[in-house]
């Protein structure tokens, strides 16, 4: 068939999109479309729209959960969008539009106090919580679009508050500054995990078309609502929720949809749990779908990693306890009820990744003893706790080195982790140096 045609010379494609052959038909080199000739204008379409919005050289540029979650997230916004619209709305009818009796020193005093008390808050929550928003970028995402929903509910009950106007709309003030600063965090988080080529600026780039996209659509819309809701409170909340009920929906789905190769605290926990239950690893997606998307407390013992040595050595026979049957660059004790890590400055990334399962485990022993309660005061307590970790380096012994490799064919990544450790590294004298 090829001999009718011509000899193919050669192929080539752009991504997984389009493939082209050359032939050569009596002495001239022809390029032509492989497949039929027909759909071209439909192909020509498609790909202006993904030049567009997607990034260059989609899919194989991205993670493979990039689609699902970008969809979610595109739900999310635009019901956000109409969310804000409303919210606006109202925070403008407070500070005085439309009022002959309201004065513009007054409305300009309430808006810098909402502008002021929100840089405050944006400062003091980056200072706070920073650190944490990689390991938990799931969550923080979550919790950033449900405080997000609260301050907007805020704004639109402020102005049937006239007393309390301006304390309600610096409060969520307060709390969208939040929002700023755990959105465009986890977001920044999420888009270093979709990129696969180094491409994260063309990913945010593309993302911010997408989010333009939806906002002149959510634009669109909210000229039509604008004359429906003005002085129509009942109508407002009702929209104001089916719009939280579907943004709310939207951001957990999307959450939900990320599989992350990388472990953090909760996703390491979960794999280390199922390896003791049953000897079998986890993959990325099935750990991801067990992940908690919520902020839990109180349920386990508290873990804190890279602390400093006195929170684990009170004295050279504590220190010589936490060095007995440990050849690991770390320490492990127990503290005021919290298993406490205390890092080497030599300790690698499976170094690291060991400690965090041997704080897991001797969590679940502090757990099953009832022992939570301990203050490490009473000498039977302490003698108990060091028995404990002594314990718990044996376990790691035998089982870490058929966990890691498990893992790593399990698809995890192994090169890096996404655990908070503090910034405290520890180098210890042992009884030989």
């Amino acid at each position: 068939m090829e001999t009718d045609k011509g000899v193919v010379l050669a192929t080539e494609r752009y991504g997984s999109a389009e493939s082209w052959k050359y032939v050569s038909n009596d002495g001239v080199m022809e390029r032509r479309r492989d497949g039929s000739e027909g759909h071209s204008g439909g192909n020509s379409v498609f790909g202006v729209f993904k030049s567009v919005f997607l990034p260059q050289g989609y899919p194989e540029s991205v993670s493979d959960d990039y689609l699902q979650y970008q969809f979610w997230d595109t739900m999310q916004a635009f019901s956000s969008s109409l969310s804000g619209t409303l919210a606006t709305q109202a925070s403008l009818r407070g500070v005085g539009v439309g009022n002959q009796e309201a004065t513009v020193a007054a409305a300009t005093v309430t808006w810098l106090l909402k502008d002021g008390t929100g840089m405050l808050g944006r400062i003091l929550f980056a200072w706070r919580k920073g650190s944490k928003l990689d390991s938990e970028a799931k969550k923080w995402r979550l919790f950033a679009d449900v405080l997000n929903d609260i301050a907007m509910f805020m704004e639109i009950l402020a102005p049937y508050f006239p007393a309390c106007f301006t304390f309600i709309v610096c409060t969520a003030g307060i709390f969208k500054s939040i929002v700023g600063v755990a959105g465009g965090a986890t977001r920044a988080a999420l888009t270093f995990h979709q990129a696969r080529r180094d491409n994260m600026a063309d990913i945010s780039a593309k993302d911010g078309s997408q989010e333009t996209l939806v906002n002149l659509a959510g634009l669109l819309v909210s000229l039509i609502l604008i004359p429906l809701v003005t002085d129509n409170p009942v109508l407002t909340l009702c929209l104001f929720f089916l719009f939280t009920v579907l943004h709310l929906f939207a951001n957990y789905k999307a959450v939900r949809s990320v599989v992350m190769e990388t472990f953090n605290e909760a996703r390491l926990s979960i794999v280390l749990q199922q390896y003791l239950k049953d000897k079998r690893i986890l993959s990325p997606p099935e750990a991801n779908q067990r992940e908690p998307v919520f902020f839990e407390f109180g349920q386990t013992v508290p873990i804190k990693l890279g602390v400093r040595l006195q929170e684990i050595a009170q004295s050279p026979e504590d220190l010589q306890l936490a060095l007995k049957e440990n050849s690991m660059p770390y320490l492990l004790g127990v503290r005021n009820g919290c298993v406490c890590v205390c890092l080497g400055p030599e300790a690698s990334v499976s170094d690291e990744i060991r400690a965090m399962c041997q704080a897991v485990v001797l969590s679940n022993m502090l757990s099953s003893s009832n022992s939570r309660e301990a203050t490490g005061a009473a000498p039977k307590q302490q003698k108990g706790h060091w028995e404990m970790v002594h314990k718990s380096h044996k376990l790691m012994d035998a089982i870490f080195n058929p966990l890691l490799k498990g893992a790593e064919a399990a698809g995890w990544d192994m090169r890096r982790t996404l655990i908070d450790w503090d910034e405290w590294r520890v180098e210890w004298k042992t009884k030989s140096s």
